[in-house]
């Protein structure tokens, strides 16, 4: 099975899609509001927390699933899927939001 393959799997492109409609949640909470601080959580945080949590479950049967069937390819996949955690991740702790 190839990557292309692969990331045609729900338990595939569902994480990437996740991290990427959170770091869209940030850009949009960050365009409207500014880097200013708030007293409360607003919604788009926590609509990121959800999304980033949310994805978890999802990341660890992919890798139960499909590292012991295709190692290579879904450890290519996984480093994917962790990458785009990361690039979610990283306007929260630079930003300090």
């Amino acid at each position: 099975m190839t990557v292309r393959l692969m990331l045609k799997r729900p338990s595939a492109f569902v994480p990437l899609a996740m991290s990427g409609l959170a770091l869209l949640t940030i850009a949009v909470a960050l365009t409207v509001q500014g880097v200013q601080r708030q007293p409360d959580e607003g919604a788009a945080a926590h609509i990121w927390q959800l999304l980033m949590a949310g994805q978890l479950p999802v990341i660890v049967f992919f890798a139960v699933r499909w590292i012991p069937k295709s190692p290579r390819q879904g450890l290519a996949v996984l480093g994917l899927q962790l990458l785009l955690v990361l690039c979610a991740m990283a306007p929260v702790f630079l930003l300090g939001l």
